[in-house]
């Protein structure tokens, strides 16, 4: 499932980023590139930069002589994160696993992380990982989605789904946000030789602009589609369903909440 969850590829990345991301994952983009923004680093590693949320953040608060490299393990995510920058901005992107990265020691100030540790089959390695690259007293900031309780629209989108395969559900909104354990998070990046550990929660409140596109985000925008279409559904179908789903019983707004964590390097 792991495996899976993880495969951003074909159509999907134009459809998570023109109806997740404005739903979604601007606010949190905003937050966490502020936040790596205040101890004004020279160097910048971002992992599963996407369609490139955070790196068009994290570039336009960071200055201009900061370098900033964006990776991915999917490549063609990265393809449309590249359209949002221009050939003078200081900026590179490359195709990197999150668990081996192809970096030197010391090699970055701070690591940024939206949305992308859930996803990584190895979680200790890939801190671990990010210790290695980062300089002394460089900051690891990431974020992760709190429960299903606190994110209605993913148990929402999840059991509209599921009743179409009541043999078989999709099971695709189980991991981005089933890795939320403040204890299991703080333990695992000590272990990795962390020095410092902050959790905090942050909280938004998002307009829902059109519950038809957010829907479609939610089925055509991550590996739910794949999910749904190997199982013989039809994605249109299922879209319509979430659709009316979400304005039954979220109107036009939602909660959002996630967890923020910066790990500093001793």
């Amino acid at each position: 499932m792991s495996e899976q969850a993880s495969r951003f590829v074909d159509s999907i990345p134009g459809y998570y980023e023109r109806f997740l991301g404005p739903h979604l994952f601007r606010e949190f983009a905003d937050d966490i590139a502020s936040r790596a923004a205040r101890a004004q680093p020279e160097s910048v590693l971002e992992l599963a930069a996407g369609t490139g949320i955070v790196s068009r953040c994290l570039r336009d608060v960071m200055p201009p002589a900061c370098t900033l490299t964006a990776t991915d393990l999917n490549s063609p995510m990265l393809e449309l994160a590249r359209t949002k920058f221009d050939s003078h901005e200081n900026i590179q992107f490359r195709t990197a696993d999150a668990c081996d990265l192809p970096f030197d020691d010391d090699s970055f100030d701070a690591v940024v992380c939206q949305f992308g540790v859930m996803f990584f089959p190895d979680k200790l390695r890939s801190y671990e990982e990010v210790l290695r690259v980062l300089t002394p007293g460089g900051r690891y900031l990431l974020n992760v989605w709190r429960s299903w309780e606190a994110n209605p629209f993913a148990r929402i989108a999840h059991e509209t789904v599921a009743r179409f395969f009541p043999a078989d559900p999709p099971g695709f909104y189980k991991v981005p946000f089933g890795y939320n354990d403040e204890s299991e998070i703080e333990h695992s990046l000590l272990s990795a030789g962390f020095g410092r550990v902050d959790i905090r929660s942050v909280k938004h409140s998002a307009d829902i602009i059109s519950a038809a596109d957010f829907a479609t985000g939610l089925v055509f925008g991550n590996p739910l589609y794949e999910e749904v279409t190997t199982r013989g559904g039809d994605p249109d179908d299922i879209r319509s369903a979430v659709a009316a789903s979400i304005e039954r019983e979220l109107g036009d707004s939602m909660p959002l909440e996630a967890l923020v964590i910066e790990a500093e390097k001793a």
